[in-house]
């Protein structure tokens, strides 16, 4: 099996027949260093574990038996299934569905009309895969994601994979491979300089995205801003071909077998980045329209005139042999084999505009229609007619009057006229399909929407339809910044999420839980939506994260149905069932992630001063926090799927054992037990003495999985951590509330796996199947996302939600830890935090709010009557940017109980930027007792009697490199919990993980990214 995986671009998963071939195949895989990539599991029935048209390759050994169905079901389109019949193999291919399309170029192809042929993609339901990066790196800075095609079942992303915790600090722009339909990355190649990452959001450059094209098996890009154009081979990331004399290509469009690009002049291309970076006006970028044959790369024609010397971005288009662009002036239509010119039609447009303000133009049959901001009664003329005054701002709304002018391909003769506009810091929609032509009004979220339909023809409005608030609230005070998309059967509008409107019926259905991200949007294709990584904080509790794609509903399938799909016995038991004797309770353990249930991370036990290492154990690859009990200490690699037993002693390992995905936290001990999760979408319970199986439990309905960072897991993945409470494990199970039928909530017995409670929490509507109506309030929603659970010991928490005991729902919440990204989000991404309280109010100008009120950081420890925690002093609001306002970090300490909450009183005269009448702010209620700066910025901080210890790096990690990896300096520090006086230091070699301290029976034990364990205990005297 591990021979199937050559390289790193595949992963496999073996199933096999015979329980006791498992452990054998794992332990040659793990010898060949390949487990995570390649895993083993046991498989018994005729179902495979893999949602639809996820599986590229499925090889059938003799003595397992699966329909040809079932494997067509699984595979991915052009995926083949090998079967084994005696000495003989037959195969069973899947060929291409004609009903879903690719999407070639930035905007679907080279007419530039947004449309995807493609009849499967529908409202999202399913999870197919996730990628990454989980955040984009910053919300006022350029746009992460520059440009996303897809083209024979792959995708390509040119993306900034920086560190997503500072946006200053430098981008590493990166081409990215997958595969379209399981998301494994294929390749990665660098991108050199591009544009800067500190240019202003949503304000361009809009010619970015037309850098990358794919087409078949080959990748066409600018793999940086003044290289050229280069051809790689789509499977395998090299490069095919450079096409000399290309340097400043800034748009590619295909067409059978010809390449036809936009060419700005190096030297201004140069000076127009240099004012970017200086905050000047921008210069004129002279162009030029160059044909090259694909396979040569020899030039067909290149025409470089005053024409081209002002050609619009995003204006240049091929359909039916010609060749279409605009300048300031004027459409021009050439011949797109030989350049040469056809016809030329006045359409002068607005030479004062926002940088991001480009016309819309797309072919379409007879007519090229083309779309803009109106006109100045009196245009420019001379050389000024020719002159763009560029505004580089991220001010939005900007949306005057425009108009849509359609003109005649074959003599450019105007036909009709109609009234259009700009959407929010986006150029106007032009929708083509089913031959009506869509466009609408959706600046403001008051505004209709697109609700009507032209004739392409004649310009009359042929259909129409109710405005979006009729079926859902648009949400957000204004349309996000990106073009909105289509399919044949489906607009996808970007007012708040992802917005279906049915084309056949006119209804419309919200999808505000996913968002697609700044300046590009999201991509309907391959039967799909793919969403890339977003930036924003709205909806910040409920909203998906990283690079996701989405399914429609299977075919016969019903929303909300999935009660009705439970497969299987959920709970299969292992020999240490009712074999294991409760080990005696110590206090001084840490016996679950961040000690106890209440996630307060204070230890029982004291360590002192003056620490040593007493022993270091490598394991290796990416490593969780750990926990310890029963002289024991446990921890988890996740990249191989393994939690390990070590000797508290000697941190000799005792035992370890291979689940069937990731584990990414520590086992919990109880009773003697250890139990827990992993995302296959299990809950394993072992014997904590030896490691051996007392039962699992399957906490989806069924064993069905997708796709995430590379790895295997379930459609409804349990984390690492469980909460064990009065001898019932709880824990959530599932990616949201809205997806896959929701987020599953159990609580087991913890000796025999029974169902002690159980519900299923999903916030669709349980007719409709749709989000509801008034699921929206304000920048926030109803709904949820899983985490690590928590209790006060009456009610459990999941981040913000809280539940009783039985499992259901409870309004009655109370003060607790939680984060609104969760507990084991290590990204660091700069508009979240560990907070103190009841609530985290989303929105851009809210989600710096609670940790400006109440006791917040990047980690907290929580004592009986005191909270200390690591994280920035203040939380900048509004657009106010990373570091941009002083803020530092801090290490502090504060009363666990609240200081009266203070209002400002009301003035005579309302404050600058607040309306009379509003709502004054509220002050912070923490009571500090004390605060201060730390040469280590902190991943992982632990309470021990009366000393905190803080590790991490040191230096200012948010604008320095060499110090955000720990080249600067790594330490160990120990404080004085009373005062915060340092009293000792050590160096480290490595970072910690997050959260990776812990105390337990005199002794400090620490995970580190190097995948190290290092216990440390006080010097003896």
């Amino acid at each position: 099996t591990a021979a199937l995986a050559p390289q790193e671009r595949y992963v496999v998963h073996g199933l096999a027949t015979d329980d006791a071939r498992v452990d054998a195949a794992r332990r040659a895989v793990m010898e060949a260093d390949k487990y995570g990539q390649v895993s083993i599991e046991p498989f018994h029935g005729d179902r495979l574990p893999y949602a639809d048209n996820l599986v590229n390759l499925i090889v059938v050994q003799e003595g397992a038996a699966v329909a040809d169905d079932e494997l067509k079901r699984a595979l991915a389109p052009r995926g083949v299934a090998l079967i084994q019949d005696g000495a003989k193999w037959r195969k069973v291919a899947k060929p291409w569905p004609k009903e879903i399309d690719e999407w070639t170029h930035f905007m679907h192809g080279p007419d530039n009309n947004a449309v995807a042929k493609d009849s499967v993609v529908g409202p999202p339901h399913h999870l197919q895969w996730i990628g990454g990066p989980k955040w984009a790196r910053g919300h006022e800075q350029l746009a992460t994601i520059s440009a996303v095609v897809t083209a024979h079942g792959r995708i390509f992303i040119i993306a900034d994979d920086g560190p997503t915790a500072s946006v200053d600090l430098p981008p590493q722009w990166t081409l990215f491979a997958r595969d379209a339909f399981s998301g494994v990355q294929l390749w990665k190649r660098p991108i050199e300089a591009w544009e800067s990452t500190q240019r202003p959001f949503r304000s361009g450059p809009p010619q970015l995205p037309r850098r990358l094209v794919a087409v078949g098996d080959t990748v066409y890009v600018t793999p940086g801003y003044l290289t050229p154009l280069t051809a790689i081979d789509a499977a395998t990331g090299e490069t095919k071909k450079v096409y000399d004399e290309t340097r400043g290509t800034e748009e590619i469009l295909f067409v059978d077998g010809t390449l036809f690009l936009v060419i700005g002049d190096p030297e201004d291309q140069h000076a127009a980045d240099q004012a970017v970076r200086r905050g000047q006006p921008l210069p004129q970028i002279h162009k030029s329209v160059l044909a090259l044959d694909a396979e040569s790369g020899e030039t067909r024609w290149k025409k470089e005139d005053g024409q081209t010397s002002s050609l619009m971005a995003q204006t240049l288009a091929v359909a039916g042999g010609r060749l279409f662009f605009q300048n300031t002036q004027e459409l021009v239509c050439l011949d797109a084999a030989s350049g040469d010119p056809l016809w030329k039609s006045a359409r002068p447009i607005a030479t004062k505009r926002p940088a991001w303000s480009v016309p819309t133009l797309i072919v379409q049959g007879d007519r090229v229609i083309s779309a803009d901001r109106q006109a100045p009664d009196k245009p420019a003329d001379g050389d000024e007619a020719a002159r763009i005054d560029w505004t580089v701002s991220f001010a939005g709304g900007n949306a005057p009057p425009g108009e849509m002018i359609a003109f005649d391909v074959n003599d450019g003769k105007e036909q009709w006229r109609a009234p259009c506009k700009e959407g929010y810091n986006a150029p106007v929609d032009l929708l083509l399909t089913d031959k009506l032509l869509w466009s609408g009004e959706l600046v403001k979220a008051s505004d209709p929407g697109i609700t009507s339909a032209r004739d392409p023809a004649t310009g009359v409005v042929k259909r129409e339809r109710p405005r979006d608030q009729v079926f859902f609230s648009p949400g957000m005070s204004h349309h996000r910044c990106y073009r909105n998309r289509a399919t044949v059967n489906y607009l996808l509008l970007g007012r708040s999420g992802v917005e279906l409107v049915d084309l056949k019926t006119g209804e419309a259905s919200a999808n505000h839980w996913v968002r697609g991200t700044c300046q590009f949007g999201v991509l309907p294709a391959n039967g799909m939506i793919y969403v890339p990584p977003h930036t924003c904080a709205c909806y910040l509790k409920t909203k998906l994260n990283g690079f996701n794609a989405l399914a429609p509903l299977r075919p016969g399938e019903q929303a909300n149905a999935v009660d009705s799909i439970v497969q299987g016995e959920q709970l299969s038991k292992g020999p240490a069932l009712g074999q294991t004797a409760a080990a005696a309770v110590n206090n001084e353990d840490w016996p679950t992630y961040r000690h106890d249930a209440l996630r307060s991370g204070a230890a029982s036990t004291k360590v002192g001063d003056d620490l040593q290492a007493d022993w270091q154990v490598e394991i290796g690859g990416d490593l969780t926090p750990v926990t310890a009990a029963d002289n024991r200490v446990f921890v988890a690699r996740k990249d191989r799927h393994t939690v390990y037993a070590l000797d508290a002693a000697t941190g000799e390992t005792q035992w370890s054992f291979v689940a069937g995905g990731v584990v990414d936290g520590p086992p919990t001990i109880a009773d003697g037990l250890a139990l827990f999760g992993s995302r296959d979408g299990y809950v394993y319970c072992l014997r904590a003495s030896d490691g051996a199986l007392a039962w699992r439990f399957r906490a989806g309905p069924e064993d069905r999985r997708m796709m995430s960072h590379n790895q295997l897991e379930s459609a409804w993945p349990v984390h690492g951590s469980v909460l064990v409470k009065d001898g019932v494990a709880y824990f959530a199970a599932g990616h949201s509330t809205y997806l896959d039928g929701g987020i599953f909530l159990y609580g087991l017995n913890v000796k025999t796996g029974e169902v002690v409670a159980q519900s299923r929490i999903t916030d669709r509507d349980p007719q409709s199947g749709n989000e509801p109506k008034e699921a929206v309030r304000g920048f926030d929603m109803k709904g949820g996302l899983p985490d690590v659970l928590s209790t006060d010991g009456g009610r459990l928490f999941m981040r913000d939600l809280c539940f009783s005991e039985d499992c259901t729902p409870s309004e009655a919440t109370s003060t607790h830890l939680f984060s609104p990204t969760g507990f084991i989000d290590d990204s660091w991404w700069h508009r979240t935090y560990w907070l103190y309280g009841t609530n985290f109010t989303s929105g851009w100008g809210g989600w710096s709010r609670a940790g400006n009120q109440v006791p917040a950081g990047r980690l907290m420890v929580i004592a009986d009557d005191a909270i200390y925690g690591f994280g920035r002093d203040h939380y900048p609001a509004g657009n106010a940017g990373q570091w941009r306002s002083g803020e530092k970090y801090r290490l502090y300490s504060a009363s666990l109980a609240p200081k009266p909450a203070e209002k400002t009183p009301p003035d005579d005269k309302p404050a600058a930027g607040r309306r009379r009448g509003g709502k004054a702010p509220v002050k912070s209620s923490v009571d500090f007792r004390w605060s201060q700066e730390t040469e280590a910025e902190g991943h992982a901080l632990v309470l021990a009697g009366e000393r905190l210890y803080l590790a991490g790096p040191h230096g200012e990690t948010h604008k320095d490199i060499e110090a955000f990896h720990g080249a600067k300096g790594i330490s160990l520090r120990v404080y004085a919990a009373a005062d915060g006086k340092e009293i000792t230091n050590r160096p480290l070699e490595s970072i910690p993980v997050l959260d990776g301290l812990c105390a337990a029976r005199g002794r400090l034990l620490l995970a580190t990214q190097d995948g190290k364990v290092t216990c440390y205990q006080a010097k003896a005297e």
